[in-house]
């Protein structure tokens, strides 16, 4: 796998985006991105790249935060949808504002396990693996509450479908899946 220096002015998480890693150099903190096919060096912090990246998605992080609290009561590092239509979720292995956190995608960790030095070594789903300095038992909380969120949010996701009695187009097209959640955010302000 090739690591290339990307001097592109902002990266933005795809569904192909497993892990964002901090990768200081030269007195600054940039991000070490981990895709399926490749590795990049970007000219950003680890928490900017999400931030961007929820805003591309057409919310902010401090709002994914506020998302994440409203559904399953977590505060401290929660676990972010970046965009639920592509079923993307991050979750951080420490404070989003450590310097060491590094973002992991759930739907990326294939398995886990402890080594030697209380960290822990996950096992991508196309076989990669890395070693992240956390504790096992930390990783697992932070993966199992991003499956709950996930469950939290498909479950609203699938009642807003029978809601809206979703005939005429199947509900895991991403048309589907845009029109319900863009349904469920005009629900959520009209209510607030």
């Amino acid at each position: 796998m090739k690591t290339k220096v990307k001097n592109e002015v902002r990266y933005f998480v795809k569904p192909e985006t497993m892990a964002i890693f901090p990768h200081p150099q030269e007195k600054k903190l940039m991000s070490k991105v981990i895709e399926e096919e490749k590795e990049l060096i970007i000219d950003q912090r680890p928490l900017e790249l999400i931030d961007y990246s929820c805003k591309y998605y057409s919310a902010s992080y401090e709002g994914r935060k506020i998302g994440t609290r409203e559904l399953i009561d977590i505060t401290h590092k929660p676990p972010i949808i970046v965009d639920p239509v592509q079923v993307i979720y991050f979750f951080p292995t420490q404070s989003a504002n450590n310097p060491q956190c590094v973002w992991i995608s759930h739907k990326h960790v294939y398995k886990y396990v402890s080594n030697e030095s209380d960290q822990t070594i996950v096992t991508f789903t196309n076989n990669k693996k890395i070693t992240i300095p956390v504790s096992l038992p930390s990783f697992k909380n932070q993966l199992y509450r991003t499956g709950h969120l996930k469950t939290v949010m498909d479950s609203r996701i699938e009642e807003e479908q029978r809601r809206m009695n979703m005939v005429f187009m199947p509900p895991s097209s991403p048309q589907s899946m845009s029109m319900i959640y863009e349904q469920m955010m005009r629900n959520w302000r009209n209510q607030n």
